[in-house]
């Protein structure tokens, strides 16, 4: 299994690596080879082709997409919905997912028909559009990882190593989010799982969960008090205050229905790929994804190897520490007032 989530089928290892030569003889690529060769200038999209390094990329928006040939586009597309990785997720994340780092002409067409047609998706479709989990709008958070929302998905089957229900945190600035496979959802299993969370990301000012019996014992808010964590509570007659970490494990349950085996034992082993797929692509409230949110930078990716592979190289940005971090400053300065902007509209959509 583990090859097959390091090297599945599709990925680098089956590619070759002369894409310039698969460019140009590409019929599809003549005409944008075309436009390349008469210098086309930024139009009023802020698009034009370019060749560098004997590659042709489509620039736009200061986004430097390799453009693929025919005959490579359905490895694409498996990395970019399919794999682990990727998570099966829907044709907005898909879309996203591969036009930050490709583009061909119908790119996004493909994607919709290739999500609509995926075997794995069908199967598991929901028979009807379930409703939206609503969420009451709660003060925006800036700093992340200073307010959470905690909650426990299961019992589900037994898995190999005997667990059997997810602990699933949610950050309410960048919605990153954590899942920890526990065999029990006892004190001690949640403050253990709390303090590896800890270790990373530092000790949150607020906790949010339900009324369950999991979060309220007294020993938990003994917990919470010794680190000086403010405990909040969703109510029975308002459970939207609840509804980020929600809307969360309805889209991770849908996720590990789709990779299982069938008798469901292996679930766990596929959390870490999920967890990833989801970190990796933009969310509609913050437009940005978790993982840039939490760390400033874009995450390396299968796609991103891929991309490096055809251009036969890394890339490595040199950069003395002092001038990363205070470039990473400005960066997060501009990122938190970007993100209050986005979920402030998103607040305002909500309401009408």
């Amino acid at each position: 299994m583990v090859e097959q989530l390091i090297e599945p089928e599709g990925s680098t290892g089956d590619i070759p690596g002369n894409i310039r030569e698969l460019q140009e003889q590409d019929e599809s690529l003549k005409p944008l080879f075309v436009k390349c060769s008469q210098g086309n200038s930024l139009s009023k999209c802020d698009m034009q082709f370019v060749v560098r390094n004997n590659i042709l990329y489509r620039v736009k928006n200061d986004v430097e997409q390799l453009v693929v040939p025919t005959c490579m586009r359905q490895n694409v597309l498996k990395m970019g919905h399919s794999e682990p990785w990727a998570g099966h997720l829907g044709q907005d994340k898909t879309l996203n997912r591969i036009a930050a780092r490709f583009f061909w002409p119908r790119l996004h067409l493909d994607v919709v028909e290739f999500c609509r047609t995926c075997p794995q998706c069908q199967l598991t479709a929901p028979q009807k559009k379930s409703d939206r989990v609503p969420m009451i709008n709660m003060p925006i958070i800036d700093v992340p990882f200073s307010r959470i929302a905690m909650d426990v998905v299961g019992p589900l089957p037994r898995s190999r190593t005997g667990n059997r229900y997810i602990l699933v945190i949610s950050d309410y600035a960048s919605r990153y989010p954590e899942a920890f496979a526990l065999r029990k959802v006892k004190t001690r299993q949640i403050a253990n799982a709390l303090i590896q969370l800890i270790s990373r990301v530092g000790i949150p000012r607020e906790v949010l969960t339900d009324l369950g019996t999991n979060f309220t014992s007294k020993q938990l808010r003994e917990v919470f008090s010794l680190l000086g964590i403010k405990g909040l509570n969703s109510t029975p007659f308002h459970p939207q205050t609840d509804g980020l970490v929600e809307r969360f494990n309805k889209t991770l349950k849908c996720m590990l229905k789709k990779f299982v085996s069938e008798t469901g034992a292996d679930w766990d082993t596929w959390l870490p790929y999920l967890l990833f797929a989801y970190r990796e692509v933009p969310q509609a409230s913050t437009g940005f994804s978790p993982f840039h949110l939490l760390y400033g930078r874009e995450v390396r990716g299968p796609l991103d190897v891929l991309k490096e592979t055809w251009e036969g190289q890394g890339k490595e940005q040199k950069s003395n520490v002092l001038s990363y971090v205070l470039k990473m400053r400005d960066k997060m300065a501009q990122l938190v007032e970007l993100v209050r902007s986005n979920m402030e509209d998103a607040q305002h959509r909500q309401k009408c």
